[in-house]
């Protein structure tokens, strides 16, 4: 398995990391068994990088990881956010916080659910407006001071707040959504990451599902899946990103590889700072998504990419306005 560096500190991890959120939330129905089943055969694979949060299921998922990795504990690289403040009567209730004091209960708390005395990385799943970065990130120091944590990371923050962040205490990571559909990271956000020697961490760099090409119609959807809700896949926006995905499904087969690897290959190429977190809970996929590990792109094959998937290609936002308010903070 390929390797990349995250950050200034030298956080060594597989070139493709697993998101876990899908396992327990969000995405339809939860198997702990077949989860657990993915997470034991990423390992086997060469996966080491594990991405969770606490605001998932909520709690169930950081659960669950920690279950899964019992005795292998030092093979993996765990890391889980904190921030996003969740209801388990009402999990629809949404909250932020970065106070201090907050900092150091959820860590607490994500210790406990883990199984685990140290969290490998440690992220703020969304800025809080109303706390300075300053003060929470002073905080998250201190819980790298006491052994708790060993790297620091921000969730979907602007480049101001990575480099005010970043003052107080290096921070390894970013964690930010790109894929061929969401490339604004490329205006602002990489180039403040590469010259502070910050690594790049895309979520949903397969845009949630939908740039696998397996999803061709809204009831593919499960009636408790969350992105029934979300712009890209509702209405007019869902045919015109169908569209987009067919052409990108033609250069795949074209290149002999599925659109999912052609899709992850894509994000690869990047840069030897970006390591992609795609989410699934089923082995089938994860070996499929694996493969794009294998897909060597040419010159000529990345600009006709980017001439299919241009910078807002995509059509509707990527969340709710609601929830776009709290990205990018």
């Amino acid at each position: 398995m390929e390797t990349r560096n995250l950050g200034p500190q030298g956080l060594r991890v597989s070139a493709l990391g697993l998101g876990c959120m899908g396992m327990s939330d969000f995405y339809g129905q939860r198997d702990d068994a077949e989860s657990t089943r993915t997470l034991h055969r990423a390992q086997e694979l060469g996966v080491t990088f594990f991405d969770t949060a606490d605001m998932y299921g909520p709690f169930l998922n950081e659960e669950l990881v920690g279950r899964a990795f019992q005795g292998r504990r030092q093979q993996v690289v765990i890391a889980t956010k904190f921030g996003i403040l969740r209801d388990p009567n009402d999990p629809s209730k949404r909250g932020v916080s970065g106070r201090p004091e907050y900092v150091r209960q959820a860590c607490d708390a994500s210790l406990k659910r883990l199984g685990t005395d140290y969290i490998d990385l440690y992220y703020q799943h969304r800025v809080d407006p109303d706390t300075p970065i300053e003060e929470t990130v002073g905080a998250m120091s201190r819980l790298v001071e006491e052994g708790k944590v060993r790297y620091l990371g921000l969730s979907e923050a602007a480049a101001d707040t990575v480099r005010r962040a970043h003052r107080v205490h290096p921070i390894s990571a970013l964690q930010t959504e790109y894929s061929l559909w969401s490339r604004e990271p490329e205006d602002e956000i990489l180039p403040t990451v590469r010259e502070l020697g910050i690594g790049f961490v895309p979520y949903s760099p397969l845009g949630r599902g939908f740039l696998t090409g397996q999803i061709q119609q809204f009831d593919d959807l499960d009636p408790d899946d969350y992105r029934r809700h979300t712009p890209r896949f509702q209405g007019e926006n869902f045919q015109k990103n169908l569209d987009l995905v067919a052409r990108i499904k033609d250069l795949a087969a074209q290149k002999g590889c599925s659109a999912s690897q052609l899709a992850l290959a894509w994000v690869l190429a990047q840069g030897p700072d970006i390591v992609p977190i795609p989410g699934t809970k089923r082995i089938s996929y994860l070996e499929e998504n694996l493969g794009a590990l294998q897909v060597q792109l040419s010159r000529q094959e990345l600009e006709q990419i980017n001439e299919i998937a241009p910078q807002g290609a995509a059509a509707g936002l990527r969340y709710p306005e609601q929830m776009m308010r709290s990205v990018n903070g």
